[in-house]
């Protein structure tokens, strides 16, 4: 069958307030309204110094990804920079290391829409909230990548408006008391229940494993930068956003949760946001609570099936993919890409209805090694990067990454160092049994694809 339209460039359909969205929802994801909990009973209130430190490796990650991104602003982003700065292996490997991960992710994300819909609908069968959820996002990309910037913004826009409601609720109930008889209520839940940091080192080091999954997503940016109408004022503006969002958003939820109830508390009775809500008497709280779960998933799913069908896009430009994902549609949409990631999803779908009480226990360990993969390409790649330009080309660089190469290495080592920790973590140790397997099935297929080149 004859493709609509033979051209393979996707169009610049995303505008300053889209990528700043996109970049937003990538790194708030459903961990903080469900997951926090758990990261919370590792570090206990030291938590925020984890987030602090996991916040400042991305903030390095995404400037070396920026470097690179507002130079060269292609669709594909870092497994373009791996294929050109660290040769053809490197750009397969990344590419579909980085869709696979988003497939990973897309099923989960059926697989919580599903879940939180029974809350409502109990007799709906999770499978066929996954299915409608599946067409409907798969619609919305094949549309054109402005109806997919525009989904992004008022899902993103969602989960921003209920964290700020809520950091906004803690902090009247901590100054003010409100909902506690107009008592302020103190910060000495930071340090009265074991202190700060009541399992120690240790305890921060193990939550960093989880810390640097919920940000997994953010590079996404770099994806956008092909289709963003001024990547050069667009891109430098998300990233250096980074930061702050890191620091209102994580570390003033996680903060106000753990004023506000001892660190061993929160979560003990559902979602801590949940919680919140309750304390000051808001009426449904658990329904508005599930409605931004829900928005959260969907949000995630919408850039997972983005990222994918790009990534199978350049994969294909590099001619590390199928040529048949090369042309793109009228609207500028890589329509193959978008279809064969969505008949991937479908696999979610079939598991849904086969075993909806056990989908996907460790699903979070294994797109944490394949987002780590990628993000250490990105620092590879930017080393590569610096050291192919002149002098004269590094100063003239519109946006360089801080304390360069220095700031370079430690990401590096800090995300080595995550992989080592996650042999300590039972439920995430399958990963490291699991990346190899899927690193020797991408080596063979890079030979076949050679051979047959």
């Amino acid at each position: 069958m004859k493709d609509n339209h033979q051209d393979s460039q996707l169009k610049r359909g995303l505008s300053t307030r889209h990528i700043q969205l996109i970049a937003l929802g990538g790194s708030i994801g459903v961990g903080l309204f469900y997951g926090s909990s758990s990261t919370i009973q590792m570090a206990g209130p030291s938590i925020l110094l984890a987030y602090l430190i996991g916040g400042l490796v991305i903030f390095t990650i995404m400037r070396a990804l920026g470097e690179m991104a507002v130079e060269e602003p292609v669709s594909g982003s870092f497994s373009t920079y791996a294929n050109k700065y660290l040769g053809r292996f490197a750009g397969f490997l990344s590419g579909w290391t980085y869709w696979f991960m988003w497939i990973v992710v897309g099923m989960a994300e059926l697989t919580v829409v599903g879940v939180y819909i029974n809350y409502w609908f109990p007799d709906i069968p999770q499978w066929v909230t996954a299915l409608v959820v599946l067409v409907i996002m798969t619609l919305v990309n094949l549309a054109n990548v402005k109806a997919y910037g525009e989904f992004e913004f008022w899902f993103a826009m969602i989960k921003v408006v209920a964290i700020i409601g809520m950091i906004v609720l803690g902090l009247a109930i901590i100054f003010f008391g409100v909902g506690n008889h107009g008592e302020a209520i103190g910060f000495d839940n930071l340090w009265a229940h074991g202190g700060f940091m009541p399992n120690g080192f240790h305890g921060i080091l193990m939550s960093l494993v989880l810390v640097m999954f919920s940000f997994g997503g953010v590079e996404l940016v770099g994806i956008s930068a092909g289709e963003a109408k001024n990547p050069r004022k667009s891109i430098p503006s998300a990233i250096n956003n980074i930061v702050w969002r890191i620091l209102i958003f994580y570390i003033g939820a996680l903060g106000v949760m753990m004023v506000i109830y001892p660190w061993n508390e929160v979560g003990s009775e559902g979602s801590p946001f949940v919680q919140i809500f309750d304390y000051v008497g808001i009426p449904a709280a658990a329904h508005i609570i599930n409605f931004v779960v829900i928005t959260a998933a969907m949000s995630a799913f919408n850039s997972g099936l983005y990222g994918s069908g790009r990534m199978l896009h350049n994969l294909s430009v590099q001619k590390n993919g199928p040529k048949y994902f090369k042309t793109v549609s009228k609207n500028g949409s890589p329509r193959r890409g978008i279809l064969f990631s969505s008949a991937m999803l479908l696999i979610a779908v079939v598991l849904n209805y086969v075993v909806p009480e056990k989908v996907f226990i460790y699903i979070s360990a294994v797109a944490t090694v394949a987002v780590i993969t990628s993000w250490m390409i990105i620092l590879l790649a930017q080393l590569k990067f610096r050291k192919s330009k002149t002098k004269e080309e590094v100063a003239e660089l519109k946006f360089k990454i801080p304390l360069y190469p220095l700031s370079t290495y430690l990401a590096i080592a800090f995300l080595l160092m995550v992989i080592v920790l996650m042999a300590f973590i039972p439920d995430m140790r399958v990963a490291l049994y699991v990346a190899p397997v899927w690193f020797i099935i991408l080596f063979v297929g890079y030979k076949v694809v050679n051979v047959k080149r």
